[in-house]
């Protein structure tokens, strides 16, 4: 007996739902050419006469429309075989979301994405295909396109849903390129690229007898009751849930984010159960750029309850039938589960929220490297815990024989650094190898002292004391690592830099900022630590980051403490990186001021007895060297976003010459005092 015929003998035993998931999972697992076990699982699904529904979870590649096209015609074909009365796929299907400035500069994608959609349109039968494409605007004002999704079927396009709600915050940028749709709900297929006014059509779409709202993405986010205040002036999905349908469903692509799980249950439960209708949100999955989305497709019952939820970070098909209550819940990322009620309050229990760090860090890291064609990383290896850590991630992603970690001591790094750092490498199993600083520094340091005696006989204003030799340390390292990404093909160097240090510009420039990505640049240091334990206990190699890493202050070793006699600890430098992290999430998640956060306590207060004086020093040091950093998350080489706040220039923008705010605020008495000077 064959190994898919014990398969399929073994899934007969099992009760009538578990068998539908086991039956898919054989067959995806073998690329959907299975059919007995796609004629076993038709045969449950047609008991079930109306309601059934695929959730196509895809990862797709940003513009390669072919690529993308040919999963969709896939999962059209798997879903025809199998009779379902839908499948639906993530926002922008065909072209992957964010798109962003391409179709403006452009317009050929627009134009071949239309071309793909009719042809696909073709090849549909009886089962209808929701796919999210670009649409051309016809108008004379506004922008030039609509977000959209197409219901297509019976070889033709049916009909045409258009995105209402355009998000233009965080990471997301709609409305510099999207139209807002002037009708809620499907319009007929002649209105493609040729919408002159909405048509008073039925807003429902209807299939096998029963009644579908389709909405994208954002157009779920703004429930008035739910949220407080809400962004728009419309509600699509209440709009919807008056013409009664028997399923609303969201095509999506949504990226992971801290906390944003807990914000998305509880929105789309809530929601659900207001509408009294069953919920189905599809969500893109894979890494663009910046955004890494976790995919965690879902559906809702009327009454606000999960059904199913497909798997994280992964690819998936997930057959569900929201009106019979079919469906599957597959994991979140371990410890999310605990997060959905917690309050929003800072914390250094990072534990519920490492396996998803992880994944979500590890999915950007591949996916950045296959869909740019990269396939192997080099970077530095310190001996300290940010070049640790992102070594890890970094062979997880890629595979360790696709790793190359470089010592590169200075006159100044401990004997320490470069054991830890050999450890670290052949617990790793990548490859390694040490490549001394000192006669580079001593070369450029010579040429640098020649030249800048040249320059101080022009000017005025040399430093008494600079960070010159600091940064030819660091930058000699960058410019080894640079070397070996020219030499050997298909390799980027990794810049090591996280997001404590990035927010107090404790980073070099062309040095350690240095690299073609940077995994931990929305990691916090506290996090980092915590990282690095979780993944010493999680991994299937337990303990490769040595435990003198995580035990060790941190510091760069570039300078030594006059203080002291040895190199510079970071935290001697800046301040307890405790009470640091907790400043930038009050910054970015409650957007405290100054004030506030003197007459608050932090936690870092509540266990170690410091002045008020230190921790005015600590705050005005804070603001004064973040103020001064702007120009370097600028020039930050991508990273994924982790956080639910970030300074990924992706999220965050500021003005690099905003550096002058006055962030403590001033009285009115002040200001007055400042203005009767002036006069």
């Amino acid at each position: 007996m064959s190994d898919i015929n014990q398969k399929l003998e073994n899934i007969r035993q099992l009760p009538e739902n578990e068998r539908v998931y086991a039956l898919n999972e054989l067959i995806e697992g073998c690329g959907l050419d299975c059919p007995a076990a796609v004629e076993e699982l038709k045969n449950i699904l047609k008991a079930y006469d109306y309601g059934n529904l695929g959730l196509a979870q895809i990862n797709p590649i940003l513009g390669d429309i072919q690529y993308n096209a040919q999963k969709v015609v896939k999962y059209i074909k798997y879903a025809e075989s199998l009779e379902l009365d839908m499948v639906i796929f993530p926002e922008l299907t065909l072209t992957g979301y964010p798109i962003e400035d391409i179709i403006d500069r452009y317009p050929v994608v627009v134009e071949e994405n239309i071309k793909w959609l009719k042809e696909i349109a073709k090849i549909t039968g009886k089962t209808r295909a929701v796919v999210g494409f670009i649409e051309k605007v016809k108008n004379n004002t506004g922008r030039r396109y609509y977000n959209a999704a197409a219901v297509l079927g019976e070889g033709k396009i049916e009909s045409i849903i258009r995105k209402t709600l355009l998000p233009n915050y965080a990471e997301f940028y709609d409305l510099r390129y999207f139209e807002p749709s002037p009708f809620i709900g499907a319009q007929p297929p002649e209105t493609l690229c040729n919408l002159q006014k909405p048509f008073e059509t039925p807003k429902l779409n209807t299939v096998n007898g029963k009644k579908y709202g389709i909405t994208i993405c954002e157009d779920c986010w703004n429930n008035d009751e739910f949220f407080v205040p809400n962004l728009y002036n419309v509600d699509p999905v209440k709009v919807l849930a008056d013409e009664y349908p028997d399923v609303i469903i969201n095509c999506s692509a949504s990226p992971t984010r801290t906390k944003k799980e807990q914000l998305k249950h509880n929105m789309l439960s809530y929601i659900s159960r207001a509408a009294k209708t069953p919920f189905v949100y599809v969500n893109q999955v894979g890494a663009i750029d910046n955004n890494s989305f976790d995919g965690s497709s879902r559906v809702y019952n009327a009454r606000g309850e999960l059904l199913a939820r497909a798997k994280s970070f992964e690819e998936q098909f997930l057959i569900v039938n929201p009106i019979k209550d079919l469906g599957k819940i597959y994991p979140l990322a371990n410890g999310l589960e605990k997060t959905l009620r917690e309050p929003k309050a800072f914390t250094l229990d990072y534990e519920p929220d490492l396996e998803r760090t992880y994944k979500t860090i590890i999915q950007g890291i591949r996916d950045y490297f296959a869909k740019t064609g990269f396939k192997r990383a080099v970077l530095g290896l310190s001996g300290g815990l940010d070049s640790s850590v992102s070594a890890v991630l970094v062979a997880d992603a890629l595979s360790p024989e696709n790793v190359f970690g470089v010592s590169m001591p200075s006159m100044i790094t401990s004997d320490e650094s470069k054991n830890d750092a050999q450890t670290l490498a052949e617990n790793l199993g990548i490859n390694f190898t040490h490549a001394p600083i000192k006669s580079m520094y001593d070369t450029i340091n010579a040429s640098l002292q020649e030249l800048f005696t040249k320059v101080e006989s022009k000017w005025e204003g040399r430093y008494k004391h600079s960070f010159t030799p600091d940064n030819i340390q660091a930058r000699s390292r960058a410019m080894l690592l640079w070397g070996i990404s020219n030499e050997f093909g298909q390799c980027l160097p990794i810049a090591t830099s996280d997001k404590s240090e990035l927010y107090m510009g404790y980073a070099t420039v062309n040095g350690d900022m240095s690299g073609g990505f940077a995994p931990i640049a929305d990691v916090t240091k506290t996090k980092l630590f915590a990282l690095a334990r979780w993944m010493n206990k999680n991994r299937a190699v337990k303990n490769v980051i040595p435990e003198s890493v995580i035990l060790k202050r941190p510091g760069a070793e570039l300078a030594i403490d006059p203080k002291t006699g040895k190199p510079l600890i970071a935290e001697d430098a800046l301040m307890p990186y405790e009470f640091m992290d907790e400043v930038i999430w009050r910054i970015e998640n409650k957007h405290e001021s100054y004030k506030e956060m003197f007459e608050t306590a932090f936690l870092y207060e509540k266990e170690n007895n410091i002045s008020l004086e230190q921790k005015t020093e600590w705050l005005d040091k804070f603001y004064r060297r973040m103020s001064t950093a702007l120009y370097k998350w600028s020039i930050l080489p991508p990273s994924v976003i982790v956080d639910a706040r970030s300074i990924n220039k992706n999220d965050y923008r500021q003005p690099i010459t905003s550096s002058r705010i006055n962030y403590k605020g001033q009285t009115p008495e002040e200001i007055e005092d400042i203005i009767a000077a002036w006069e």
